[in-house]
């Protein structure tokens, strides 16, 4: 595999970039001994751009997610398979070893030797004591790049702490933002600290291979559910360490911009987004109301006030209804939206004309529905690039054929 432009002209011309249909990363092998979230949802991000993902599972009952549930889905013929499960292995085969037996390490041997990346998200010197040392590794495959997943970083005091979601978003101080106010700290309702991970995770991977080309030679890429929150603190991050101020929930309404959140209307509810003096100006204009107001004129002012200026607009998104107020946003060119369910997000035509619902075809399941990948590709001329047929989670143990081939690396 090449990521990177070849230094030399080539001796006859190469195809259009991106025009292959299995994907950009076609020809990538990735070994997944991960389990839970982070790390699945990294391998299955370069599975989606076509990399040849091997799920390595536990015989005894494979990734944890199996058993995460309900929902559980049960098909006519086979085991209830967990929507859990479904969310983030697409694109992958799964095959099953024992590492604590010799027989499960010697086949892990094989396929490692074959790989281009590794990804594993035990606790720090687990794999080590399997008897996959970083230095073992490198002596089975050079060229093997090893992604390393933690809950709180692999070195440091804390470094032996398992790392859940939950555990994470409240250390890393992300629950102490979100919320309706700081009597009421919340977690964000999807596990945003695994999944954060799990994309520095692969960014980290692919520039890695990045720096193989130059170097012939793999290495070791960390990331943690620690690293990847503080990671995503934006400005309340430097909030604190330039302003010295410690942010706090602030519940549907903007801290730093105002008016920005949600208002109730006729009917149901509204957000918008009023970020910069320009959509003020028109904001008003639109509703009558007098940009200048004492104390409403810049948006520190109205940041200063946002208890009044929030009553203000609340009293008169009140007086209408949800589409016509969205209507009316729209024509004066105010940013806003309302508030979908899960159900209302993937039954929406504009979820769907981004290819963001795919359909699979599962081993026991028949054709299923799952979230699709958020990345597309066009060539320079605005044509959408074909990508390979998206495969379904794999049932546990599903490519277990491969083990009685055993791999050489390329």
């Amino acid at each position: 595999m090449t990521l990177s432009a070849p230094t030399s002209a080539p001796t006859s011309a190469p195809s259009p970039p991106g025009t292959d249909p299995a994907g950009p990363l076609a020809g990538l092998q990735v070994l997944d001994l991960t389990r839970a979230l982070a790390g699945p949802h990294a391998a299955m991000m370069l599975g989606d751009l076509g990399a040849e993902v091997i799920k390595v599972e536990n015989p005894a009952g494979g990734d944890d997610t199996r058993g995460w549930g309900p929902p559980f889905v049960t098909p006519a013929t086979g085991e209830p398979e967990s929507t859990y499960f479904l969310c983030t292995n697409r694109n992958k085969k799964s095959v099953t070893l024992d590492l604590k037996q010799p027989a499960g390490r010697v086949a892990l041997e094989s396929l490692l030797r074959g790989s281009d990346v590794l990804m594993e998200n035990f606790r720090p010197g687990v794999l080590s004591r399997l008897g996959f040392s970083h230095q073992h590794l490198a002596e089975l495959n050079p060229r093997l790049v090893i992604l390393s997943i933690s809950g709180f970083g692999h070195d440091g005091p804390e470094a032996a702490r398992a790392g859940y979601d939950q555990i994470a978003q409240g250390e890393a101080g992300l629950m102490s933002v979100t919320g309706s106010g700081p009597a009421d700290q919340q977690r964000v309702g999807v596990p945003i600290a695994d999944l954060l991970a799990g994309m520095y995770g692969a960014f980290g991977v692919l520039a890695a291979l990045q720096e193989r080309e130059r170097t012939g030679r793999g290495q070791v890429v960390r990331a943690s559910l620690l690293a990847a929150v503080v990671g995503v603190h934006a400005f309340q991050g430097t909030k604190w360490t330039v302003a010295g101020q410690v942010g706090e929930p602030t519940g549907n309404h903007h801290p730093s911009i105002c008016p920005y959140g949600l208002f109730d209307t006729a009917d149901g509810a509204v957000q918008i987004a009023v970020g910069s003096e320009g959509l003020w100006q028109r904001f008003c204009e639109g509703f009558d109301l007098d940009p200048e107001s004492p104390g409403m004129a810049t948006n520190p002012q109205r940041v200063a006030n946002g208890k009044r200026v929030n009553e203000l607009v609340q009293s008169v998104f009140a007086l209408h209804p949800t589409d016509e107020l969205l209507a009316t946003l729209d024509r004066i060119g105010v940013p806003a939206g309302r508030i979908r369910t899960i159900r209302e997000v993937y039954e929406w035509e504009q979820t769907r004309s981004q290819g963001l619902l795919v359909e699979v075809d599962h081993a026991t399941l028949g054709t299923i529905s799952l979230p699709g990948p958020p990345l597309r590709f066009f060539d320079t001329d605005g044509a959408e690039l074909t990508r390979k047929r998206h495969t379904a989670p794999p049932v546990l143990g599903a490519d277990n054929g491969l083990l009685t081939s055993p791999q050489e690396h390329r």
